[in-house]
């Protein structure tokens, strides 16, 4: 039996009356949600436009008056959640993560602290909680993190366990690349991510151990195939488990879910031709 799911966090509060309901339904309409969007995706614009020196000698005054106004109207919507929401504002995660990156864009822009400005930019990042579609991919990322835990776990001792054959068996001929254990680490990282990992890796150690193959093949089928493979096939699964428990209305139908719906029309189609053909009035 399929669970009832949790309401959509932008819901207005049910219990809220008076001029608290009325703000959460201003504030919570598709309309203003919708616009919140689109200021996002011109915030997102104007903080890559920043990044030049350029643009900003030419339109830096305006990329500034942009900013400040994405970052007034973000501080008036949270502002508008928190007090037609109450308590319940603290109770959704993503209330929560969009507070925290609207609070680090007040971060002030001198002092020790001052490079924490950079992180701004996560501001992006609210699409994710506006966009349905987004939220579900990003909900069963979280979900995987206990499979994709126990996996980087197995990964790490592979690793270690390469580093320490690697050190041992190749650190007296290329101390560059497997002088210690740390540096056998990157190395062995490089290695799974097939950037040149033959030329630049594997090549020069063979000339001093031809048979180094033995080692780095195995390695490679492990880490590069096989433990990535894994990674995809934890988060692939549990995108489809938040699938068939999604509410029907935000489903999207997969290609072989349309197949069998075809399927079951064409039988019921049959079936029904059938028993006209044996009634007796046929």
């Amino acid at each position: 039996m399929r669970t009832a799911s949790p309401p959509e966090p932008w819901q207005p509060n049910p219990h809220a009356t008076g001029i608290r309901r009325r703000v959460g339904e201003l504030v919570l309409h598709p309309a203003v949600q919708n616009f919140i969007i689109a200021v996002i995706i011109v915030n997102a614009v104007t903080l890559g436009l920043e990044t030049s020196d350029a643009v900003m000698a030419r339109a830096g005054g305006l990329l500034h008056v942009l900013d400040v106004a994405a970052l007034v109207i973000f501080i008036i919507e949270l502002a508008a959640k928190m007090f037609a929401l109450g308590r319940a504002f603290w109770r959704d995660g993503w209330n929560v993560f969009d507070f925290l990156v609207v609070a680090i864009a007040l971060i002030p822009s001198s002092g020790p602290l001052a490079v924490l400005r950079a992180l701004r930019v996560l501001r992006v990042l609210r699409l994710v909680n506006r966009l349905p579609q987004l939220r579900r991919i990003a909900e069963a990322i979280i979900r995987a993190i206990p499979g994709i835990g126990a996996i980087a776990a197995l990964m790490a001792i592979i690793f270690y366990v390469g580093a320490v054959m690697a050190t041992v068996l190749f650190g007296d001929s290329h101390p560059e690349m497997f002088g210690s254990i740390p540096t056998s680490l990157l190395t062995l990282f490089q290695v799974m991510t097939l950037d040149s990992w033959a030329l630049g890796v594997v090549v020069p150690v063979m000339d001093a151990h031809p048979s180094a193959w033995l080692f780095f093949i195995p390695f490679i089928l492990v880490s590069a195939f096989v433990m990535l493979n894994l990674f995809i096939a934890v988060i692939v699964d549990t995108m489809s488990n938040l699938h068939e428990t999604a509410p029907e209305d935000e489903r999207q139908p997969l290609p072989h879910d349309r197949e069998l719906a075809a399927m079951r029309h064409e039988l019921a189609e049959i079936k029904a031709l059938l028993l006209k053909q044996q009634s007796p009035g046929s």
